[in-house]
């Protein structure tokens, strides 16, 4: 894998954690809700104006378009193992952002991962 194209899976992978921590923070935003069909409209109207959740959906967007660049210069069987980066950021992250725990078991699972995209990596 070329430095260009690691550089491009590596950043669609970030923009894709860092996706799904705007959309936690907008959901923290918005509060816990439950899906009726009553409060549908209420709730997705929340949804839809609450800027983290924007924000997420726009990293989405433009992650997908770098991810479609670094497919065409990589094997899929390489690439996509390395959006497993993304639990090692999310579970750093959450900590960090959320005060959401990280256990010892949660702790060697990453380590499973970051050894796993290494060999990924190295093959």
């Amino acid at each position: 894998m070329t430095p260009l194209t690691f550089s491009l899976v590596l950043v669609g992978v970030l923009l894709n954690a860092v996706a799904q921590l705007l959309l936690k923070a907008g959901t923290n935003a918005v509060g816990r809700f439950e899906f009726s069909v009553g409060n549908v409209l209420p709730v997705g109207t929340k949804l839809a104006f609450q800027p983290y959740i924007a924000g997420g959906i726009a990293c989405y967007v433009v992650s997908v378009v770098i991810w479609i660049l670094a497919l065409s210069r990589t094997e899929v069987s390489i690439a996509y193992p390395m959006l497993s980066i993304g639990y090692i950021v999310n579970a750093v992250a959450a900590w960090y952002l959320f005060g959401e725990a990280v256990t010892p078991m949660r702790l060697v699972g990453i380590g499973i991962i970051v050894v796993g995209v290494f060999l990924v990596a190295r093959s």
